[in-house]
């Protein structure tokens, strides 16, 4: 079982109506691979559809590295048939090919953009991750994998998009994105990463609502704007709010210490543990060797 590593929260950062803490990590113990963004970008990484008549819930990708590569949850995956989120942070091994888990986020389309998918840039928003990461680990429970409940997925894209007036021809999670883009912009401006940072927990409307923490500050100053992004859509709803409760932040950080994990088959290379934490989160952790790669946990 993985030790979850012990952090130090600095001071926190505010934006309207969120707030990120950063982690620091008193020894870190970084895990050699490369992140999806990258390898996307420059080829060595490719994920398509499963087959020529695609399967919502399941991708292909193929890993042309000789290290491995990181995908992450709620990284949103755009083009081919339908836009997709990963259900589950996965590890894949290097000069390999396996299946993502994934679910979808434009229920409008089914038809061919390109034949590959590439990175957005973008991550889901906490209130996304909730309904991905609960589901998911009812399914593992069950002995079903890494699958979302796919209703509730949609049924989550179509209410953040009335809230926040936003249109689709698609129902696509993207224009939402796209439409909120400026405040989104904004808020990674003003909520600028702090070097040495591993993780960060996040707050709206005075609320934890996520914490995420990884194996090195490299992986975290790469990510960090996304995960400011999608919560920042998230925020937009709030219309007040107070500064969150530091004893908040440690009952956030002690459930991602606690648990109880649950070790379950991973989707990809590494070890991974789940856990319903309290009534109040759900958690996951993915570890190589004993080593934490990526652990979070958000509001049930």
């Amino acid at each position: 079982m993985v030790a979850v590593p012990s952090v130090r929260v600095g001071d926190p950062i505010t934006h309207d109506r969120l707030s990120v803490f950063p982690l620091f990590l008193e020894s870190p113990v970084p895990v050699s691979y490369r992140l999806a963004d990258d390898a996307l970008a420059d080829g060595t990484a490719v994920v398509e559809e499963l087959s020529e008549g695609g399967s919502v819930p399941q991708l292909a990708v193929r890993n042309l590295n000789d290290l491995m590569v990181l995908f992450l949850e709620g990284q949103e995956l755009r083009g081919a048939k339908q836009n997709r989120v990963l259900n589950t942070s996965v590890l894949v091994a290097a000069k390999t090919q396996t299946v993502l888990p994934v679910s979808c986020v434009e229920q409008g389309r089914w038809r061919h953009v390109s034949k590959t998918f590439s990175s957005s840039d973008t991550h889901c928003s906490p209130k996304m991750r909730s309904v991905l990461k609960g589901s998911v680990s009812r399914s593992t429970r069950s002995g079903g994998g890494h699958s979302s409940d796919q209703g509730a997925v949609w049924n989550e894209v179509s209410r953040q998009m009335s809230s926040l007036k936003a249109v689709s021809p698609t129902m696509a999670m993207a224009d939402t994105m796209s439409a909120k883009k400026p405040e989104m912009d904004r808020a990674v401006a003003e909520v600028k990463y702090v070097e040495g940072a591993a993780g960060l927990v996040v707050a709206v409307g005075g609320k934890v609502v996520a914490v995420d923490l990884f194996d090195a500050p490299e992986t975290c100053r790469k990510l960090w704007p996304q995960l400011v992004s999608g919560v920042a859509l998230d925020a937009l709803e709030e219309k007040e709010g107070t500064a969150p409760q530091s004893s908040d932040v440690v009952a956030a950080l002690d459930a991602l210490r606690a648990g109880p994990w649950q070790s379950v088959p991973p989707a990809g290379a590494g070890e991974e543990q789940r856990a319903e934490i309290a009534g109040r989160w759900h958690g996951s952790l993915l570890s190589l060797d004993g080593n934490l790669v990526h652990g979070s946990v958000v509001t049930a």
